[in-house]
């Protein structure tokens, strides 16, 4: 069997990415018998210039989009779309639009542990911005997912305390814009392969598919 390593770059305050990351785990589930993927995840951030204490998520929206009646068309097919792969967007509920530079920080640090658990904060803070209303960019909010993916709260702490891969992660957002990224999710797929926006399970699943087997062909070619 054929692994595949996927890149994926992503903001926790991206409805098209936790509409890609449900998408995602659907197609794995489809080629789980024909091919291995390890997922990374990579940052991004939509609203650099957020404070860190965030801003009136409601204004910021209206204002970046055209107006309430934009806003509420999106989110209206958001949640349809959202509803299909068993999210419950609840864009009501989100007050502070976030600065998420320390949500990635965590996430940069979570896979230290392990890809499961880098996962399993990925999942959390999707959650908890997008379904509960939770502000993300909120320390006493990341340390509760860190605890609750299995991370060490005091250790977490710490490093949310200090500038620990601030540099890191700028660095890598900068990287991703200049390879051309200035939208997310965003898929690389063996540093070869790009596919861009919350493409579907079978989109997915046949673009693994067709990878995979010209990878086990240039393989078989050099022996």
């Amino acid at each position: 069997m054929q692994r595949l390593t996927i890149d994926l770059v992503s903001d926790v305050v991206c409805p098209w990415c936790y509409l890609g990351k449900a998408r995602l785990e659907l197609a794995i589930a489809e080629v789980q018998d024909e091919v291995g993927i390890d997922i990374n995840w990579r940052p991004y951030r939509l609203n650099p210039d957020y404070p860190a204490e965030g801003v009136d998520q409601r204004q910021a929206l209206e204002a970046k989009l055209g107006g309430a009646e934009a806003v509420a068309r999106g989110h209206e097919m958001l949640t349809g779309l959202g509803r299909e792969v068993g999210i419950a967007f609840d864009f009501d509920a989100i007050r502070i639009g976030p600065n998420t530079l320390d949500a990635h920080r965590l996430i940069h640090w979570a896979v230290t542990e392990s890809r499961e658990i880098q996962d399993r904060v990925v999942t959390l803070l999707f959650k908890a911005n997008f379904e509960e209303g939770r502000n993300v960019g909120d320390h006493a909010v990341l340390l509760d997912i860190a605890e609750q993916a299995g991370l060490d709260r005091a250790v977490i702490g710490a490093l949310l305390a200090s500038d620990a891969d601030k540099d890191t992660m700028l660095a890598e957002i900068d990287a991703a814009q200049n390879m051309g990224v200035n939208g997310v999710p965003f898929f690389i797929i063996d540093q070869q392969y790009a596919l861009s926006g919350a493409q579907t399970p079978d989109v997915l699943a046949n673009a693994f598919r067709d990878i995979a087997r010209m990878k086990a062909e240039a393989m078989a070619g050099l022996n």
